[in-house]
């Protein structure tokens, strides 16, 4: 897959009505400091679109980038930040819900865990939450190059053990210094977008 064309299109924040887009929607979610917007910078290649924050939290909007004018990445705002008022908290919740529930475009839900880590109880929630919508999540274990490579699969297990994933359910170690997975993850897209294309035609 190659990226030539990246913009951000349209911000929503929590009034903002959501853009009635024609084109397929992929969605980014994940925890306020799991790597997300480094991750969508690397799948974009570029270095700093997404905006990274040095205080976890900072995405308060659910942000739109269109890709080649094929499909958008909707970054949805990290949840699970423990300093954030609980009012705050809420309102994330209700916008990733309405985006979830209203998007006629969304094609898929990628959903970054650390890898280091058990999954905790807003990750199980969120996973929870997602399959409850209807879809079911891509898991993208992110800061693979903080654990060994003779950890990967214990780790994976890890994850899929503690969030109870559904059989079958897509698992994909990803580095955002080193970039490994990203290809992986091209290639899902890539299916999801041929899939497309053959359905319209």
């Amino acid at each position: 897959m190659i990226i030539k064309k990246v913009s951000l299109e349209t911000v929503c924040g929590i009034t903002s009505k959501l853009p009635d887009n024609m084109l397929p929607e992929i969605a980014f979610a994940g925890k306020s400091n799991v790597g997300k917007s480094s991750l969508i910078n690397a799948l974009m290649n570029r270095k700093s679109l997404a905006r990274t924050s040095a205080q976890p939290g900072k995405t308060q909007t659910i942000n739109f980038y269109n890709i080649n004018n094929e499909m958008y990445f909707v970054d949805l705002p990290g949840y699970g930040y423990a300093k954030a008022a609980e009012e705050v908290k809420a309102k994330w919740g209700k916008m990733i819900e309405r985006y979830l529930h209203q998007s006629k475009q969304l094609r898929a839900v990628f959903l970054l865990i650390d890898i280091r880590h058990e999954p905790g109880a807003n990750d199980r929630n969120m996973y929870d939450w997602i399959l409850h919508q209807g879809y079911e999540p891509v898991i993208i274990a992110t800061k693979l190059d903080k654990i060994n490579r003779s950890q990967i699969q214990k780790h994976v297990k890890m994850l899929k053990d503690g969030l109870k994933v559904e059989k079958g359910t897509v698992v994909i170690p990803f580095s955002a210094q080193t970039k490994q997975g990203r290809e992986e993850i091209y290639d899902y897209i890539s299916s999801l977008l041929t899939e497309e294309r053959r359905e319209s035609e």
